[in-house]
């Protein structure tokens, strides 16, 4: 399966921006799916997943409360609304699909990666 981010850029903190990720191929109902990021400088990190059926989310807590993923199976399609954001979150982000369950926090876990997109958080 092929991982194509956008939706990235500029904003200014306590604002939002909505990233989408669209997957290649039939199976793509059939994975997890996750979003990490990575700043400048540190290890790539897990920021929000989505189970197969789009029942079941998880979050890391750095973003619980402002952060939504969510999925349209018939689009191949999944997103990741940021609200409320901070200069902290400043960095590229990075679509990821898990093909064995759902939901790990490890980057390891992930099969197929996105290309990533870039977002900056202005204070």
């Amino acid at each position: 399966v092929q991982l194509q981010a956008s939706g990235g850029g500029l904003v200014q903190a306590g604002g939002s921006l909505r990233l989408s990720c669209a997957a290649s191929g039939r199976t793509f109902s059939s994975y997890g799916m996750g979003w990490f990021r990575q700043a400048p400088g540190k290890e790539r990190e897990f920021v929000a997943s989505i189970s197969r059926s789009t029942t079941a989310t998880g979050y890391s807590d750095s973003v619980k409360g402002r952060f939504a993923i969510s999925r349209d199976n018939d689009d191949n399609t999944v997103y990741l609304q940021m609200n409320s954001l901070k200069p902290e979150d400043t960095a590229v982000y990075y679509c990821a699909a898990q093909v064995r369950g759902w939901g790990s926090k490890a980057k390891g876990d992930y099969d197929y990666w996105g290309q990533g997109t870039q977002v900056t958080v202005s204070s």
